[in-house]
């Protein structure tokens, strides 16, 4: 397929500008904020009870928070539209930031995973933006206001991390424990975003008034939503688009089972094969760079090749990702391409599903869906931990990846054979 043979990326107007510009700039504060519950939570827990063990729940209940504020999300976003939506998950974020901070302080490990719980919450604005951007995209740029925002999380998966010894210094000057001090970053960062979302209610408030004056008089617009519940189907929701829309899902579920799956047990495997701190840091930050930072190639890519295509992309990355790391699974170069590879099948793979499931649904039933695909995907998350932790405590590491391999492509391989080529054509089954 040759370069002339692909349509030309189309030209947005100023007010699509406008909306992706900011989606991704609240995206980019928001991601920053991320940090905390996965580096300073479990270190939290292990302070506060001097147990070990404990240091993952509160990353536990963070994903089920995340998953919890996915459907709050989408339920609100129903009747106050994406923007204040996202801005309300945010806010929520920010007062479970709050929460930690006091449990920190003395109020106890109860109250930290309560606090966590709540502050995964703001855990899901960040992801359920790309969302709102492929709609702003329209059909014919879906994937690249989606990779644009995407791209935003790169900031805070940079530079989140790096803000662990500065914020422990500003908590110490304040009188509370260090590791609070990611804590109080995200709270910042949350409310930053929120309020940089809400500059989109204007606008929005205009276009609705706008979209309501065009409807002659005595007519009333009838949802997706309203004309299901009746009995009917609405024009253009078919059996065919139904079935993509879960395939769409499908495809999310498994690219997150398959990283969070490999990536919960790689720190742990690079360190018992002799690989200092510094190593497996500097390994983990290109994984996380190569999750989002190709998306300003990727989301193009998607709009112009095809959905079909980017999740071949995606299948053969990290089929790959497999292969590689069964091929040297302790050696550290290896490991840093085959968990390169798979951070670029991820990024492939989310685009190409977030895509297909904004495309696939009516815009009535569009909110709820999209909710139920961060539901699976958080679900996933939670399933890929535990399961490979089993998976290589009874046949290692090379047994972990190249399995991870087999999963994506039993998946990958019907899900392809069954796309459109392009947005907006029929699926073959």
């Amino acid at each position: 397929m040759t370069t002339s043979m692909l349509p030309a990326a189309p030209t947005w107007p100023p007010s699509t500008r406008t909306r992706v510009a900011l989606l991704a700039a609240a995206t980019a504060v928001g991601s920053i904020g991320l940090a905390a519950g996965g580096m300073a939570g479990p270190l939290l827990a292990t302070e506060l009870t001097g147990d070990p063990a404990t240091a993952g729940l509160p990353i536990g209940v963070h994903v089920a928070g995340s998953a919890v504020g996915a459907l709050l999300i989408s339920r609100v976003s129903t009747r106050t539209g994406r923007p204040a939506a996202l801005a309300l998950g945010y806010v929520l974020g920010a007062v479970g930031a709050v929460v930690v901070v006091a449990a920190a302080a003395g109020a106890g490990f109860g109250l930290l995973l309560v606090g966590s719980a709540i502050f995964g919450i703001g855990n899901a604005p960040v992801f359920l933006a790309r969302y709102a951007a492929a709609e702003a995209g329209g059909p014919d740029a879906r994937g690249r206001a989606l990779g644009i925002v995407l791209f935003a999380v790169a900031a805070g998966a940079v530079a989140g991390p790096n803000l662990l010894a500065a914020s422990g210094r500003l908590a110490s000057s304040a009188g509370l424990p260090s590791l609070t001090g990611l804590y109080l970053v995200s709270v910042v960062a949350f409310l930053a975003a929120a309020a940089t979302l809400l500059l989109l209610l204007p606008k929005l408030i205009v276009e609705n008034v706008r979209r309501r004056s065009d409807i002659p008089p005595g007519d009333t617009p009838v949802s997706p939503r309203s004309t299901l519940a009746a009995g009917g189907v609405p024009a253009g929701v078919t059996t065919t688009a139904t079935a993509t829309a879960w395939r769409a899902v499908a495809l999310l579920a498994v690219t997150n089972l398959v990283m969070v799956g490999v990536m919960a047990v790689a720190p742990v495997h690079l360190l018992a094969h002799g690989h200092g701190p510094a190593l497996v840091g500097g390994i983990v930050s290109v994984h996380a760079l190569c999750m989002f930072a190709p998306s300003l190639v990727s989301g193009p890519l998607l709009d112009r090749a095809g959905p079909a295509v980017v999740t071949v992309v995606a299948a053969v990355l990290m089929a790959a990702a497999g292969v590689v790391g069964a091929a040297g699974a302790g050696d550290g170069v290896v490991l840093l391409v085959s968990l390169a590879l798979l951070g670029l099948g991820w990024n492939a793979g989310v685009l190409a599903g977030s895509a297909l499931l904004t495309a696939s649904v009516p815009v009535g039933e569009r909110l709820r869906a999209e909710g139920r695909g961060e539901v699976a995907m958080g679900l996933a998350a939670g399933g890929g931990a535990p399961i490979a932790g089993l998976v290589m405590a009874s046949g290692g590491f090379a047994a972990l990846v190249a399995g991870a391999a087999i999963v994506v492509l039993v998946v990958a391989i019907p899900v392809v054979v069954t796309l459109p080529r392009r947005f907006g054509e029929p699926s073959q089954g």
